[in-house]
C-alpha cells in the first residue's frame, strides 16, 4: 500500500469513530433534550461557534500545528461534547458545544486540505490529471465515513432499544406530525417515553470511548501531509495574513457564487438531523427509531458517496449535481404533502435513504470542487467552506423552534433552487475560460 493511501485510511477511519460519537448525539439531540429547546439550542451553538472559528481559526492551526496536529488537537474537543452530554444541562452541553464548534472548522479544513495535498501528489506520480486522483480520495473517505451514521445510529437504537414498549401513539398527536408540526420545539415529542439515565449513561460512555480512540489513532499512525517538513508550507505567514486570508479569498467571483452550496448543505443536513427525526419520526413512532431510521441515511449516503467518486471520472460533476438537486426537490415536496403515520414504516426509511442518496452529492463533490477550483488557496477556500456550511447549521437550528415544519421545507426549496442557479453561473464562466489561471488546474475545464 502507498503511503499515500495508508494516510487517506487513517484520517478516514478516525473520523469514523469520531462520528461514529458525534453523529449519533446529533441525531437525538432535540428528541433526547427536548425540555425548553435545548437539543437544538446546543446545535444551535455548536455551529455558531464552527461559524466563528471558520473565519480566523483553519489557516492559522494549519500553518502553526500541520494537518496531523490540527486533527488531533480538533477531535479533542467533540470529545469534550460527548462528555457533557453526560449530564445534559443548560451548564454543560451550552459550553461544551461552543468547544466542539471552535474545534470543527479546523478539523474540516485540515482533513480537506490533507486529503488535497495526497491527491495531487498521487497524481503527480502516477501521471493523472490531479482531479481524477483527489475526488477518488474523496470518495474513499466519504465511503467509510459516512459509515459512522450506521453504527452510531445502530448504537444508540439497541441502547434505547431495551426501554420498556411503550403505549400506542394517540391520533390528535399524529394529526400534528410531519408538515403540520407548528408547535414549539418538544411539545409534539414530549409524550413519547424518554429513555432512562442509566440508558443514557451507557449509550454516552460508548461514544465518549469512541472519540478517544480516534484521537489516538490519528496521533498514532497517520503520516506528515503539510507539515513544513513534508513538503507543505515552510513559512508561517504573519498573525494578520493569516487570519485575512479567509476573507480575502472572497475577491474571487467563483467563490462568492459557490457559497451557497455549502450553505444549502448546513440547511439540509440541520433539517434531517433536528426536524425529520423529531416531527416525523419521534413523534410519530418514538424515539427508539430514530436510530434505525437514520441508518438507512447513512448507508446510502456511504455506498453513494463511493459510487459518485468513481462515477465523476467518467461523467463530470454537472450530471452529479443534477442528480441531488432533483432528488432533494423530490423529497421536499414529498414531505409537504405526506402525513405521518406508524403504518406507513417503510416511508419513514425511504425518505432518510433517498436524502442519503443526494447527500452524498453535496459532501464528495463539494469539496472536490473547491479544492481543484481554489488549489493554490486550499486552507482558505476550505475555510470559507465550512463558515457558510456552518451559517446553514446555524440559522437552521435558529428557527427550529419558531417556524412551522412546512415553512422550513419552503426554505430548503427556495435555497436549493438559488444554489443551483449560482453553480450554474460557475460552470458556465469555467466553459468559458473566464477563470483566474492556476497551474496544473486546466484538466478540470475538460471532465465538467
Amino acid at each position: 500500500m502507498d503511503q499515500s493511501l495508508k494516510n487517506v485510511l487513517v484520517v478516514s477511519f478516525g473520523f469514523l469513530l469520531l462520528f461514529t460519537a458525534y453523529g449519533g448525539l446529533q441525531s437525538l439531540q432535540s428528541s433526547l433534550n427536548s425540555e425548553e429547546g435545548l437539543g437544538t439550542a446546543a446545535l444551535s451553538t455548536l455551529y455558531g461557534g464552527v461559524l466563528l472559528s471558520s473565519m480566523f481559526l483553519p489557516p492559522l492551526l494549519i500553518q502553526r500545528l500541520g494537518c496531523k496536529w490540527t486533527i488531533v488537537v480538533s477531535m479533542c474537543c467533540y470529545v469534550a461534547f460527548s462528555l457533557g452530554n453526560f449530564y445534559a444541562s443548560w451548564y454543560t452541553l451550552i459550553p461544551t458545544s461552543i468547544v466542539l464548534g471552535l474545534g470543527a472548522a479546523p478539523l474540516w479544513s485540515a482533513q480537506s486540505t490533507a486529503l488535497t495535498i495526497l491527491g495531487s501528489r498521487q497524481a503527480e506520480k502516477e501521471g493523472r490529471p490531479a482531479q481524477d486522483v483527489i475526488t477518488r480520495y474523496f470518495g474513499i473517505f466519504f465511503l467509510i465515513f459516512q459509515s459512522s451514521g450506521l453504527w452510531g445510529n445502530l448504537i444508540s437504537s439497541l441502547v434505547f432499544g431495551q426501554t420498556p414498549t411503550q403505549e400506542a401513539i394517540p391520533e390528535e398527536q399524529l394529526l400534528m406530525c410531519g408538515a403540520a408540526d407548528c408547535l414549539a420545539s418538544g411539545s409534539s415529542s414530549n409524550s413519547t417515553q424518554r429513555p432512562s439515565q442509566q440508558l443514557v449513561y451507557t449509550l454516552v460512555g460508548i461514544y465518549t470511548g469512541s472519540g478517544v480512540l480516534a484521537v489516538l489513532l490519528v496521533a498514532i499512525f497517520l503520516g506528515p501531509i503539510c507539515e513544513p517538513d513534508s513538503g507543505g508550507p515552510r513559512e508561517v505567514a504573519p498573525l494578520w495574513t493569516t487570519l485575512l486570508a479567509t476573507f480575502r479569498l472572497l475577491r474571487d467571483k467563483r467563490l462568492c457564487l459557490l457559497l451557497l452550496l455549502p450553505l444549502y448543505s448546513g440547511f439540509q443536513q440541520a433539517f434531517l438531523a433536528g426536524d425529520y427525526t423529531k416531527s416525523y419520526v419521534t413523534c410519530a413512532l418514538g424515539i427508539q427509531f430514530v436510530g434505525y431510521v437514520m441508518m438507512c441515511f447513512a448507508a446510502t449516503d456511504s455506498l453513494c458517496s463511493a459510487i459518485y467518486g468513481r462515477l465523476a471520472q467518467h461523467t463530470g460533476r454537472i450530471p452529479l449535481y443534477t442528480l441531488g438537486a432533483l432528488t432533494n426537490f423530490s423529497c421536499i415536496v414529498a414531505l409537504l404533502l405526506w402525513k405521518p403515520h406508524p403504518s406507513q414504516l417503510p416511508l419513514f426509511f425511504l425518505f432518510p435513504g433517498l436524502w442519503g442518496l443526494a447527500d452524498a452529492v453535496w459532501q464528495t463533490q463539494n469539496s472536490a470542487l473547491f479544492g481543484v477550483l481554489f488549489e493554490k488557496n486550499k486552507e482558505a477556500a476550505f475555510a470559507n467552506y465550512r463558515l457558510w456550511e456552518a451559517l446553514g447549521f446555524v440559522i437552521a437550528f435558529g428557527y427550529s423552534t419558531f417556524l412551522c415544519v412546512s415553512v422550513k421545507l419552503y426554505i430548503l426549496l427556495g435555497v436549493l433552487g438559488a444554489a443551483m442557479l449560482a453553480y450554474g453561473a460557475v460552470e458556465y464562466l469555467e466553459s468559458r475560460g473566464q477563470r483566474q489561471p492556476a497551474t496544473g488546474d486546466s484538466t478540470s475545464q475538460t471532465r465538467m
